[in-house]
C-alpha cells in the first residue's frame, strides 16, 4: 500500500513541476500570415507617463487569418529591462508579426 501512495505522490509532484514550467512560458508571440495588414490608422500618441511604457495601437492577427485592431496602451515599466515594440514586416509573399516583449521574455 505504501508503494502505491509513494508512486501517486511522485506522479503528482512531477505533474506539478510540468505545470509550473508551462506557466512561465514567455508571452512573446510570432505569427506568420499570408494576407497583408490593413492600412495603418492615424493615432494620436499620448504624452509620456513616468513609470510607464506606451505600446502604439496596431492590427494583430490573433488566429493567423483575420486582423484585429488593438488600441494603444500604457503598462508599467520594468526597471532594468528594455521594451521591444511589436514588429510587422513583409517576408516574400507572407507577413511576419512579432508581439512586443521585454528583453528577458
Amino acid at each position: 500500500m505504501k508503494t502505491k501512495s509513494l508512486i501517486a505522490a511522485l506522479a503528482l509532484a512531477a505533474g506539478s513541476v510540468g505545470i509550473a514550467g508551462a506557466l512561465r512560458t514567455p508571452a512573446s508571440i510570432d505569427i506568420e500570415i499570408g494576407v497583408a495588414p490593413p492600412p495603418a490608422r492615424v493615432e494620436v500618441v499620448p504624452a509620456p507617463r513616468e513609470g510607464y511604457v506606451y505600446e502604439r495601437a496596431t492590427t494583430k492577427p490573433p488566429d493567423g487569418q483575420t486582423y484585429v485592431w488593438v488600441e494603444g496602451r500604457y503598462f508599467p515599466n520594468r526597471e532594468g529591462h528594455v521594451w521591444h515594440p511589436y514588429v510587422m514586416e513583409r517576408s516574400g509573399e507572407r507577413w511576419h508579426f512579432r508581439a512586443g516583449h521585454w528583453d528577458d521574455d
